[in-house]
């Protein structure tokens, strides 16, 4: 798993150049959001739990259908695994979320979901919808944690929408 740091040193040692303006720019920035990314994921940390099983709740509000009989999320096993899936999901966007990079869900999470998905025919469009109400939960449990700044935390749960919209059933 790469960081932000990391990521920007390999950029530039493949190249065999020296930081430019950008490079130091873009290494002040990551780390001026160190302490708030800390803080985010200490809030997610502490209330995982709660924000999984608010998204699952909230989601299966807005497509009943999945619970009904013949849904992917009828039976308690399809159920208790779309819960698992998102706290994969929520668990996976926090280490992105302080790494800052995006690596580590192409990595542990992306290689091979859309397909294994579509072969189980697991809906990508409320796995999508999930994961965005998620998105929200935490960013109200980090604004209640007194993080003002908090754009980095859209990052990794678009990220994973959109990688998981590129091809949809």
């Amino acid at each position: 798993m790469r960081d932000a740091v990391t990521t920007l040193i390999k950029n530039y040692d493949v190249t065999g150049r020296y930081f430019d303006r950008n490079a130091i720019d873009s290494l002040k920035s990551y780390f001026e959001s160190g302490t708030a990314r800390i803080q985010a994921a200490a809030a997610i940390n502490a209330n995982a739990a709660a924000i999984v099983k608010q998204a699952g709740a909230k989601l299966f509000e807005q497509l009943p259908e999945l619970i009904r009989p013949g849904g992917n999320a009828y039976t308690t096993r399809r159920f208790a695994a779309c819960l698992r899936d998102m706290d994969y999901y929520l668990r996976y966007a926090t280490y992105a979320l302080v790494a800052g990079n995006m690596n580590v869900l192409d990595e542990r999470v992306l290689q091979g979901l859309r397909e294994t998905y579509n072969s189980l025919g697991v809906p990508i469009g409320s796995t999508v919808q999930g994961i965005q109400i998620m998105k929200d939960l935490v960013k109200e449990q980090v604004a209640v944690a007194g993080i003002t700044n908090a754009a980095f935390v859209d990052e990794p749960f678009d990220y994973i929408t959109r990688e998981l919209s590129e091809i949809d059933v």
